[in-house]
């Protein structure tokens, strides 16, 4: 059995209290037997499971708790989560500063003194202690950190699947238990700087203490066997070294994943739940953390709601991007005015492809017209609308937050509205920006298909997303209508202008494209 958990087919060897624990914070339940934390409930924030009806957001698994502590020594395993312990208090109360615990207890010849330090308006706990007789053999502790974090969402299948381990070493590394196989045991060999159990807005992390004998030697991770495919659940169990002198320290953070404290924490801990995609981190969190910052701000500084905040950045986005886009916009309309030119220069130099891009480059530049121009400047949004996404499906200050008819605007919209909406503005954004131009019958046909194809995947997308990113796109792309308007009107009179009839045989004429000077 993990350390915490009654050995199988055995009773309680001991009745076990439970100490109370208050802070501003959190509400903790520590048991006498073995000093293990039973109970954790957040004050400031409440389940959004519908059987909890409200309650506040429990970071302990009900018959699985946090911190049960075994003490290797020799060839000695002494179960100190199974002995009962004399605890210092009845109740603790950390209001005014910071208030201890102390559990002691004896195991034949080896004994206990567990210290827990309260931090008011902190979800750090200090946690020390001794162990004695152990000799010269020395000793190893095992913490077990229980089965994974309660779920606290109304979407179960999104817990379970942002549920797991990360541990930190060099950098954070993440060990999903959805990926891990049922009845196999993981050793993720250390050291370790600090644990943690995450599940989509909370984590629960012990951060080591190099001052008392070294980093977290090694991690197990273990599913039951029954856990299935996708494993949901997974018994964790941290190795710490013991002092020569049997002295531990170590810290406990657990609480909701509020950015501005966990870089606080430990080093790299604000990376505990990592923006992004592995191997786009580094890009994806170069926006995503301005910008979660930037959403905060507005909201908190400026007093919008955070409904308004997306509208607002949603609008400021295609301001700034305005004369990049201008820029894009029109360089794509030089692009078509030279079509006909370049069709004639695939056609005639179809099997000399040197010549081809000979001539190309020397139409390139006798137009003025730059073939890439029309492209980095509308790439600019997407990595904003990357880092929105996961800011919006990962920052804990907009979960739960209602907006117009969204419950949340961190889940998809239960009416499928904006979805559509979303799709709808999309088509008309690429209708308008389709004004004016004159396509081959190959582009053309591409066109049409691209100009119903994104706004049905949008649309389809849609339906999964965030009902905040939706909202997002939604008023980027009507901000963007206008622009496309202008462009549109714009290239329309240049086509009127540069439309000349050159007369090439008596009985013929042709039109082609003259260059804009």
């Amino acid at each position: 059995a993990p350390p915490g958990a009654p050995a199988p087919g055995t009773a309680p060897a001991v009745p076990a209290d439970t100490v109370e624990v208050t802070t501003p914070l959190a509400r903790y339940g520590v048991s006498t037997e073995g000093g293990a934390l039973v109970s954790l409930a957040l004050t400031r924030y409440t389940s959004m499971v519908k059987a909890d009806q409200g309650a506040p957001a429990q970071l302990v698994e009900r018959g699985e708790p946090l911190l049960g502590l075994v003490v290797i020594s020799g060839a000695d395993t002494v179960r100190f989560d199974r002995v009962a312990l004399t605890p210092s208090a009845t109740e603790v109360h950390a209001t005014g500063g910071p208030a201890t615990l102390t559990l002691r207890g004896q195991q034949g010849p080896y004994g206990l003194e567990l210290t827990y330090q309260f931090v008011p308006d902190d979800y750090r706990v200090n946690v020390s202690g001794t162990v004695t007789g152990l000799g010269a053999a020395g000793g190893q502790l095992v913490l077990g950190l229980g089965r994974g974090l309660p779920n606290t969402e109304a979407d179960s299948n999104e817990h379970h699947r942002l549920s797991a381990v990360v541990t930190h070493r060099k950098e954070a590394e993440r060990h999903d238990f959805a990926g891990l196989t049922a009845g196999r045991t993981d050793t993720l060999a250390g050291p370790f700087d600090w644990v943690a159990l995450k599940s989509k807005y909370f984590v629960a992390a012990v951060v080591s203490d190099d001052s008392t004998g070294g980093r977290i030697a090694a991690t197990t991770v273990a599913p039951r066997p029954d856990a299935g495919k996708r494993p949901a659940h997974a018994a964790v169990a941290l190795r710490l070294p013991l002092a020569q002198d049997g002295r531990f320290t170590w810290q406990v953070w657990a609480g909701p994943m509020e950015y501005s404290r966990l870089g606080k924490v430990a080093r790299d801990f604000d990376d505990v739940n990592p923006y992004g995609w592995p191997g786009f981190r580094t890009l994806i969190r170069f926006f995503a953390v301005p910008l979660r910052w930037l959403l905060v701000w507005m909201h908190a500084s400026i007093g919008l709601s955070y409904g308004i905040v997306l509208i607002v950045f949603g609008l400021l986005v295609r301001i700034v991007l305005w004369p990049l886009n201008q820029k894009a916009m029109r360089a794509n309309t030089a692009m078509q005015a030279i079509q006909p030119q370049l069709q004639a220069l695939q056609t005639q130099y179809k099997n000399d492809p040197q010549k081809l891009q000979q001539e190309m480059f020397r139409l390139y530049k006798e137009h003025g017209v730059n073939p890439l121009g029309g492209c980095w400047p509308m790439l600019l949004p997407m990595p904003v609308l990357f880092a929105l996404f996961f800011v919006l499906g990962n920052t804990i200050e907009l979960r739960g937050v209602p907006f117009l008819w969204f419950p949340d605007l961190a889940r998809p919209d239960p009416l499928y509205v904006i979805p559509v909406v979303s799709g709808l503005s999309m088509f008309a954004l690429s209708k308008v920006g389709q004004m004016g131009i004159t396509y081959t019958p190959q582009t053309k046909a591409q066109a049409q298909m691209m100009l119903y194809m994104m706004p049905v995947m949008i649309t389809f997308f849609g339906f999964q997303f965030a009902s905040g990113l939706n909202l997002y796109w939604t008023v980027s792309n009507l901000a963007s209508i206008p622009q496309q308007w202008m462009i549109a009107k714009e290239r329309m009179k240049s086509a009127a202008r540069q439309m000349v009839e050159v007369k090439t045989r008596p009985d013929e004429t042709v039109t082609r494209t003259r260059p804009k000077r």
